[in-house]
């Protein structure tokens, strides 16, 4: 399970994942980073305080599957992002959204993409 200090949980989060920061595409997800503050943002945390850690949200949609399938989608993600939230800098945003084809994927295949998608974003993998 993925600690609750690691957890997206704001609207605002979400969607600052998600509209401001930067995205990496694979068959079964989508995974949307933001790092650090930019010039027209205000920090959060007062002047002596370090940054949060990273943080990470997940959206699963009803196409991609029924109640039960959500559920298992969102259990095994959490899972997989458990041991990669490290690899994030402090204070980033994580949004992993799943596409259709995630319902019936496997374990192996949804971490092969979530090591994909997170290595391009963090500059490990071209395009």
């Amino acid at each position: 399970m993925l600690p609750t200090e690691h957890r997206l949980r704001r609207r605002e989060d979400f969607a600052a994942a998600v509209r401001r920061g930067r995205r990496a595409g694979r068959p079964l997800l989508v995974v949307h980073l933001r790092t650090g503050l930019t010039s027209g943002d205000t920090d959060p945390h007062a002047p002596g305080e370090s940054a949060p850690p990273a943080r990470a949200g997940f959206v699963v949609s009803k196409a991609v599957g029924g109640a039960v399938v959500r559920n298992l989608v969102k259990r095994r993600l959490r899972h997989l992002m458990r041991d990669r939230i490290d690899r994030f800098p402090a204070g980033s945003l994580v949004v992993v959204r799943a596409l259709p084809g995630a319902g019936e994927a496997g374990h192996d295949q949804l971490a092969r993409d979530l090591d994909t998608a997170v290595q391009r974003l963090l500059g490990g993998v071209p395009r």
